[in-house]
């Protein structure tokens, strides 16, 4: 998000757009600004959502100042030098497909090289500390309880005061404190990833006791426990609970595999960073003799030949990373389990898995789905609808506007419903992207530019999406056809369809 005063301008986060290959396609289009007039970037956490795209940003000439937590700045390193490698390599494998033999050739958004002189640029400052972003702007930090260093933004300018939210975690988080921020502001920015969800309240001892049953469910079957799992702060809190029941001996004595090299690097800077967590109890969770930190790729191969093992990868929505190639072998097997533990946005594998795919296609292979899918929603990151609304009413009072992103339509909408019943009088805005709008002391926003209308389908599953469950499903429909000639006749038909549809489309 750009903040512009005068000819001045800074960025409030600079993220990758997550989810189907064509709302990705969005990260590959020109900035809506010269990236070498922005003087800094104010960055509320780490995680790639909201960082991703600094690299990017850095090669096409932004030099100025990232500003972070220290927690953050150390955090950046890994998660951004992760990104680039990804990049890099998911456009080699592009290249390298079949399928795609004679096409052009993909080039990778930005390098591990760029994301590395991103990461150079961070500024580190603590929290409640007064710093000066650019000229003209004053700004602090506020913990966010989200994820480690992550934190939510109060800017200064022109007289006008508002804050930033970033993602906010839940009550009762492990790991951090509730989130804080100030209240009377001109103008608030607010995250509405979960505005439409009233989730059961879980104390860690309850979730751990859900997680203890998923466990042993999986186990007894036979065969292994997959975890789809973003590497920063979803790893370290199962390795917290998982260590907690391994040494209370209410989980049966597997290996346990961490096989992400991000997250491995994550860990050591969450054990850099012990004397900021809560509920450790004093202990280093995160060497336990049960733990085994999967580095080099021939030992995560290895792990195809394991039964009983539980294995936790990134990513998280398994977009790629190498949780792909677990699930590869693990989703055709009845007696193994996948256990998602976190958010998965619309068009993601994960989210196809979770809405019940009986067959998915990864990496160019079509898949059976024969393994036990199940989703425990007690590890969420992300505050819910109430604690959204408690945090909001928490600011007030508001005396400007109330923008309200970072969430689906139906989070958003249901999430501004709820804070319209409680203040009818509020300025709620849920802008677009590309929308510009005139921020002044007291009064509300005014738009003075309109943005993209087409998100909400982009946001959501698309023609790709489509194109993969058709495929995995074809050969399926094709031998429900009883004869050979029958077959091909179908086939013929789809043809023509297409040829038909392709015609119709140049005469128009």
């Amino acid at each position: 998000m750009e903040l512009r005063l005068g000819e001045r301008a800074i960025l409030i986060d600079c993220g990758l757009f997550q989810g189907s290959r064509t709302l990705e396609t969005l990260n590959h289009g020109a900035f809506s600004f010269d990236p070498r007039k922005i003087e800094a970037v104010v960055l509320t956490h780490a995680h790639i959502d909201h960082c991703g795209l600094l690299p990017k940003l850095a090669a096409q000439g932004f030099e100025g100042p990232i500003w972070c937590t220290p927690a953050t700045s150390d955090l950046l390193e890994y998660m951004l030098a992760d990104a680039g490698r990804i990049q890099e390599s998911e456009a080699d494998r592009r290249n390298r497909r079949r399928d795609r033999a004679g096409e052009n050739l993909f080039e990778p958004l930005y390098t591990e090289e760029d994301a590395l002189r991103a990461w150079r640029l961070s500024r580190p400052v603590k929290l409640s500390e007064w710093f000066d972003p650019a000229p003209g702007f004053r700004a602090r930090f506020w913990n966010a309880g989200h994820i480690l260093g992550a934190a939510s933004a109060e800017i200064e300018a022109a007289g006008v005061h508002m804050v930033f939210s970033g993602d906010l975690g839940p009550e009762n988080k492990a790991f951090h404190a509730d989130p804080q921020a100030p209240s009377g502001l001109d103008h608030i920015v607010c995250e509405a990833t979960y505005g439409d969800r009233a989730r059961e309240k879980f104390t860690i001892d309850q979730r751990r006791s859900q997680l203890e049953g998923e466990i042993k469910d999986a186990l007894v079957r036979g065969g292994n426990l997959v975890i789809p799992s973003f590497a920063l702060e979803r790893t370290q809190e199962l390795l917290l609970d998982l260590a907690h029941l391994a040494d209370a001996n209410r989980i049966p004595n597997v290996p346990i595999f961490v096989d992400s090299p991000l997250a491995s690097r994550a860990t050591k800077v969450f054990a850099a960073h012990a004397a900021e967590l809560e509920d450790t109890e004093g202990k280093d969770i995160f060497r336990h003799p049960s733990i085994h930190y999967v580095e080099d790729v021939a030992e995560s191969i290895r792990l195809n030949t394991l039964s009983g093992a539980i294995i936790m990868a990134a990513s998280g929505m398994c977009e790629a990373g190498r949780i792909r190639h677990h699930l590869k072998h693990n989703l055709f097997r009845r007696d193994s389990t996948v256990l998602f533990v976190g958010f998965q946005a619309k068009g993601t594998l994960g989210r196809v898995l979770l809405d019940g795919a009986q067959r998915v296609r990864i990496s160019g292979e079509d898949i059976n789905v024969r393994a036990r899918i199940r989703r425990i929603e007690s590890y969420s990151a992300h505050a819910d609808r109430e604690e959204l609304h408690d945090w909001i009413t928490a600011r007030r009072p508001i005396a400007g506007s109330l923008f309200l992103d970072h969430g689906e339509r139906e989070a958003v909408a249901s999430l501004r419903e709820l804070v319209q019943a409680d203040d009818p009088a509020t300025s709620i805005i849920a802008p677009q992207i590309g929308e510009t709008y005139a921020l002044e002391p007291g009064t509300p926003a005014r738009r003075i530019q309109t943005g993209r209308v087409d998100m909400d389908q982009l946001a959501g599953p698309d023609w790709q999406n489509d194109y993969a469950d058709f495929i995995t499903h074809l050969k399926q429909h094709l031998g429900r056809i009883r004869t050979e000639k029958a077959r091909r006749d179908a086939l013929v038909q789809m043809r023509r369809i297409l040829d038909e549809y392709e015609e119709a489309r140049h005469h128009r």
